[in-house]
């Protein structure tokens, strides 16, 4: 049991050379890199799928600002003359699709624990290794400790006064459902300016009566 009472190891099986936090295309490529050298490796995933940023960021209009090719892995030849990207600049749900592709393709979700979150991870002198702690109450120890976890990976939520009174549906762009989002006929408001909103505003405005 760990100093925080609360995470077990079980034994040799959670013994890694490397561990990484995140399946986006970092820690996928992290993972296929680690495969490749011959190191044992296993990655932790919040979410239920691979992809990162293009798994969380479902909302209407999404899509990257960069050009498509930017997103294809170059270290094998093959995935690239196989895959063809449909737009200069694409859609959310396209790169997502290449993102599972990569995953099936490399066989990758067999190192993959999804919909675990890493709580800690800490260095053990005496061990010289790190020892890492997960949202099933485990305790991991590894090597190495690569984090994949992107810079988009934090929602900022606003805190002002009567947000928690509202009575009608509120999302967040990082956290968007899974399901469609139907907004025909409603009055929408959208609080901010950034890249997130002026890709899902003329989405939105399509549906709704009214935005603002």
């Amino acid at each position: 049991v760990n100093a925080d009472g609360a995470h077990t190891f079980a034994g040799p099986e959670q013994n890694f050379d490397l561990i990484i936090v995140g399946a986006g295309f970092a820690g996928m490529y992290m993972l296929h890199r680690a495969r490749g050298l011959g190191l044992s490796a296993r990655v932790f995933e919040t979410g239920s799928g691979v992809g990162g940023t293009w798994y969380w960021n479902r909302y209407p209009g999404a899509r990257c600002d960069v050009e498509s090719m930017q997103y294809s892995y170059q270290f094998d030849e093959d995935l690239q003359q196989e895959w063809q990207w449909s737009e200069r600049y694409s859609p959310q749900p396209e790169i997502l699709d290449y993102a599972n592709h990569v995953a099936d393709r490399y066989g990758l979700r067999a190192d993959i624990q999804f919909n675990t979150r890493v709580d800690w991870a800490h260095f053990d002198d005496g061990a010289g290794r790190w020892r890492v702690g997960t949202s099933d109450k485990l305790e991991w120890m590894a090597q190495f400790v690569v984090m994949g976890t992107g810079c988009l990976s934090s929602t900022n939520k606003p805190n002002f006064a009567g947000l928690d009174e509202f009575r009608g549906d509120t999302f967040h762009t990082g956290q968007w459902p899974h399901k469609d989002v139907d907004f025909t006929g409603k009055r929408v408001a959208v609080i901010g300016t950034g890249s997130s909103a002026i890709q899902s505003i003329p989405i939105i405005s399509e549906q709704a009566s009214h935005l603002t």
